[in-house]
C-alpha cells in the first residue's frame, strides 16, 4: 500500500508503575521506524485510568524513554485532557447514523449476550434499530458503534500479514460509557488521527483491536494507519514473560547492571534481525530496521545473550562512566566511595572491565580493592601459607618490592619468570597470593591483581599476611 504522508509512530504506554521491557521494546520499533524513514517518533499517555495515573507513575514513562535513550518529538500528549476531543467524535459518528444510543444493562444485557452467543453471532443491542423516546434520553446510557452484521474486516497488517475478522463476530462496541468517559478503542483511535499517526506498531495482543479500530476509522471517513502487530516476548521456557522468568521492568534491568546501549542492541535483535549480525550500532540499527522485517514467530529472552551484548558494550565504555555506575551500586549496598576510591576504581576499572557482563558483576569485580587491613584470610588461605608457600611468597615479595614497573603486563611477566626461577608452576603460589590479596573474593588474574592493588597496597597485603604475628 503507497502511502505520501510523512511517516509519524508512536508509542502509547499507559502508567502502571514500572514499564515493561515488552513496551520499551515496542518504543524502540517505533523509534527505529521513525528514524529510518525521517519520520517522527511521538509519545502518548494513556492515562484514562485516574486511580493508576500518578505524577510519579508518569515519570517512569519519561525516565524509562530517557535511560533507554529513546528521545520522542514534540510535547506529549495525554489522553485523559482529550475526552472532550473523543466525546465529539462519538457525536459525529451519531449523527451520521454510525452509531447509537443503549439503554442496556445489567440482567438484560447479560441476556442479550447469551442469546447472541447463541445464535452464533457478536452481541446486537435491540436499542440498534429502536428509536429512543425523549423521556429515555434522560436517563443514563451508553452510546455504541454501529458496526456491519455481515462481511469481513480486513487488516493489512504488516508483519502479520493479511487477517480477516468475520464482522458477525465483532460486538456494537460501547464508544461512550454510561458516565460519558470516552472507551479505549474509540480514544486511540481518534488520538492516532489527531496525532497524524502512519504507523502503529505495537504488541499482536493488539490485533483484535485493530478490526474494531479499523471500523471506526472507515465510520469518520478518516486514512487508516498502516498497522504492524509484533509477538510478545516470552521466557526462555517459551511461556509468556512473567515474574518467575526474572527482570521483567525496565528499571530492573538498569538495576541488575545493564547498560542502555546494550538493552537497545539486545531488543532490537529481539523480534527482528539483519543477517547474522548479532552486535551493531544504534546507526546501524537506523539504517538497516524495517518493521516489515519484524518475525512472525514469538521471541524468547535468553539472558546468556544478553550478558554477551552487555558485555561487549562494557568493554567500549568510557571508564570514567563506568566508574560512575559503579560507584551507585556500591552507594545501593550501604558502601559509598568517597573521591578517592572512586578515583581507585577509574584506575582500576580498565584492568577488570574484559570479563564483566554487567555493572554489577563489574563493581564485584572490584570489591577486593576495598578490604579493610589486614584482610581476613579465609581457611584455604590459611592452610596453603605454611613450610615452603610462606618462604617462596617471601622472596617473591622481594622481587615485588625491587620492581619499579607496576603494569599488569610487567608483573605478570615478573610472575611468570619468578615461578621459572622457583622451578614450580603457578599452582604452588597463585592460590595463596590471591587469597592474601584478594581476601578470596573475585579479582582478575595477579598481573592485574596487583596492578589495580597498586605498589604500596600489594606490598602492605603481603606483609600482613607474612608476619610473623599473621
Amino acid at each position: 500500500m503507497s502511502d505520501s504522508r510523512p511517516v509519524v509512530t508512536r508509542i502509547a504506554p499507559s502508567p502502571t508503575g514500572s514499564m515493561h521491557i515488552g513496551t520499551a521494546r515496542t518504543a524502540l520499533f517505533n523509534y527505529l521506524y521513525a528514524k529510518h524513514t525521517g519520520g517522527r517518533f511521538l509519545l502518548r499517555v494513556e492515562d484514562t485510568d485516574r486511580e493508576r495515573s500518578t505524577e510519579a507513575a508518569v515519570q517512569v514513562i519519561f525516565d524509562g524513554l530517557t535511560w533507554l535513550g529513546l528521545p520522542f518529538d514534540g510535547e506529549p500528549v495525554f489522553q485523559f485532557a482529550r475526552a472532550d476531543r473523543h466525546r465529539e467524535a462519538v457525536l459525529q459518528m451519531l449523527e451520521a447514523g454510525k452509531a447509537y444510543r443503549c439503554w442496556l444493562a445489567g440482567e438484560e444485557l447479560t441476556a442479550a449476550r447469551e442469546k447472541a452467543h447463541a445464535a452464533g453471532h457478536a452481541l446486537r443491542s435491540p436499542w440498534r434499530d429502536r428509536d429512543p423516546r425523549p423521556a429515555d434520553l434522560g436517563k443514563p446510557h451508553a452510546i455504541r458503534f454501529r458496526g456491519p452484521l455481515n462481511g469481513d474486516t480486513v487488516v493489512e497488517d504488516l508483519v502479520q500479514g493479511q487477517v480477516t475478522f468475520r464482522n458477525r463476530d465483532l460486538d456494537d462496541l460501547v464508544l461512550l460509557r454510561s458516565d460519558g468517559a470516552p472507551t479505549y478503542n474509540l480514544a486511540v483511535v481518534v488520538d492516532d488521527h489527531d496525532m497524524a499517526v502512519t504507523h502503529v506498531i505495537r504488541g499482536d495482543d493488539h490485533l483484535n483491536n485493530a478490526a474494531r479500530q479499523t471500523l471506526i476509522y472507515k465510520a469518520m471517513g478518516w486514512d487508516l494507519p498502516h498497522f504492524a502487530h509484533v509477538p510478545l516476548i516470552h521466557g526462555p521456557d517459551g511461556a509468556k514473560l512473567s515474574k518467575r522468568h526474572g527482570a521483567q521492568a525496565v528499571a530492573e534491568f538498569a538495576d541488575l547492571g545493564y547498560l542502555p546501549e546494550a538493552m537497545r542492541n539486545y531488543l532490537a535483535r529481539l523480534g527482528w534481525s539483519h543477517g547474522d549480525d548479532e552486535l551493531f550500532s544504534d546507526a546501524d540499527a537506523i539504517a538497516w530496521f524495517d518493521i516489515a522485517d519484524a518475525n512472525k514467530g514469538a521471541s524468547r529472552l535468553d539472558w546468556d545473550k544478553l550478558g554477551f551484548v552487555n558485555a561487549h558494550y562494557i568493554r567500549l565504555a568510557d571508564d570514567a562512566r563506568l566508574a560512575d555506575l559503579v560507584a551507585a551500586v556500591f552507594a545501593a549496598r550501604g558502601e559509598p566511595l568517597d573521591e578517592a576510591r572512586k578515583a581507585h576504581a577509574l584506575r582500576a576499572i580498565p584492568l577488570v572491565k574484559e570479563r564483566a557482563k554487567t555493572i554489577v558483576e563489574l563493581a564485584d569485580q572490584l570489591a577486593f580493592l576495598y578490604r579493610a587491613r589486614p584482610l581476613t584470610l579465609d581457611e584455604k588461605t590459611r592452610d596453603l601459607l605454611s613450610g615452603e608457600t610462606r618462604a617462596r611468597l617471601t622472596r617473591l615479595r622481594g622481587q615485588l618490592a625491587a620492581t619499579n614497573d607496576w603494569s599488569a603486563e610487567a608483573l605478570e611477566a615478573l610472575l611468570k619468570a619468578f615461578a621459572e626461577s622457583e622451578g614450580v608452576g603457578f599452582g604452588k603460589f597463585a592460590p595463596a597470593l590471591r587469597g592474601i590479596l584478594t581476601g578470596g573474593t573475585a579479582s582478575p588474574d595477579l598481573g592485574r591483581t596487583l596492578s589495580a592493588l597498586g605498589r604500596e597496597e600489594s606490598l602492605a597485603r603481603l606483609d600482613d599476611a607474612l608476619s610473623p604475628v599473621a
